[in-house]
């Protein structure tokens, strides 16, 4: 690989875009007198809750919430959900876990590397295994690029240090190409799709929730998905380190939901999709919800972290050190949590 640094464009900062979404995760969602509870719920069990982002209108949370079945599963063991701000990236999510402002967080293990890098107070305790369908490169339906050696020299959009910078680096590590032959253009997430649809970049390195209404749009072809470049971008569930010490019956409770619902939304994923309502800049029309239903049956539901799970873990912490996406080897390790281990404690 040439010595010279990377070319890349910074459009959108990484730092506001934390900023922004740390002030969505604290300063809605939540009332003062959840935030009171939560505080108490050191004492009796009546007083735990449990802070998580709100999943908005599809998924396995979206349906537990607005069916009650997560506070029927969370009641068990004594806690409710408070829903906190919005999902979103992991990184301002995991400085709101830090900063005592969240519970848990549902993230990809290429921006949980990133964030363990930074003295963290959270442990992983699930993954499912990578959406090798739903997540890739995407370029335009017309473009001329139709192979990973076509980037060179081109502008591929991605957000910084995690999924979309992972999954391009992959790409060029697998096509024996030098990492500053391409320009990455780091752009948030959530204000990449105009960009890419005027034309400003040249591909876009992305996950299923933005490459589904790409897709579904017609004017978007996957140049290589997740399976074709071999991806080992699990997506992780993160809770507090104070919360798990505390209210180990509580994650043991929340994880055996997810794992549940997740078997049950791969069975049926329609009844997974537009959850709260059909209509609106949330809701996904046809097309859409036929291309997030095929994916969903592809995919897979939260597990325990298993060795073999670990080990790609170390594989992604040393492919970012490599790439000099984070400055020093992330150890995972120490962050885990053995969820069936606490199933046991928790009796």
């Amino acid at each position: 690989m040439s010595s010279r640094p990377p070319r890349r464009t910074r459009l959108l900062s990484a730092v506001a875009l934390a900023t922004a979404t740390l002030i969505a995760l604290t300063g809605c969602g939540s009332s003062s007198k959840d935030t009171k509870a939560s505080a108490a719920s050191g004492g009796g069990k009546s007083g735990i809750t449990l802070r998580i982002p709100d999943p908005g209108n599809n998924g396995v949370l979206a349906r537990g919430k607005k069916d009650g079945s997560l506070d029927a599963a969370l009641a068990k063991v004594g806690a409710k959900v408070s829903w906190t701000g919005s999902a979103g990236p992991f990184a301002p999510a995991a400085q709101a876990i830090n900063a005592g402002q969240l519970d848990v967080a549902l993230g990809s293990i290429t921006s949980a590397v990133a964030a363990l890098g930074q003295k963290p107070s959270f442990k992983l305790f699930g993954a499912t295994a990578p959406d090798l369908a739903g997540e890739g490169i995407l370029v335009k339906s017309d473009s001329k690029i139709h192979s990973i050696q076509d980037l060179v020299g081109k502008k591929v959009a991605c957000s910084q240090g995690g999924t979309s910078e992972y999954l391009l680096l992959a790409a060029l590590e697998q096509a024996k190409i030098p990492a500053d032959k391409v320009e990455r253009v780091y752009l948030r997430a959530d204000q990449t799709a105009p960009v890419f649809a005027a034309g400003q970049v040249d591909a876009w390195a992305t996950w299923a929730t933005y490459s589904v209404p790409a897709l579904a749009s017609g004017n978007a072809r996957f140049l290589a998905d997740g399976r074709a470049l071999g991806s080992d971008n699990y997506s992780v569930w993160a809770v507090r380190n104070a919360f798990a010490d505390k209210h180990p019956d509580v994650v043991k409770a929340f994880y055996a939901y997810l794992h549940d619902a997740g078997t049950k939304e791969i069975a049926d994923p329609a009844a997974y999709i537009n959850v709260f309502t059909d209509s609106g800049p949330t809701a996904y029309g046809a097309e859409p919800k036929r291309i997030q239903t095929d994916f969903t049956r592809q995919g897979a539901t939260v597990e325990p972290i298993r060795p073999a799970d670990v080990e790609r873990f170390g594989k992604v912490a040393r492919f970012f050190q490599d790439q000099k996406v984070t400055q020093t080897l992330v150890d995972v390790k120490p962050h885990l949590l053995d969820v069936e281990a606490l199933a046991g404690a928790a009796g």
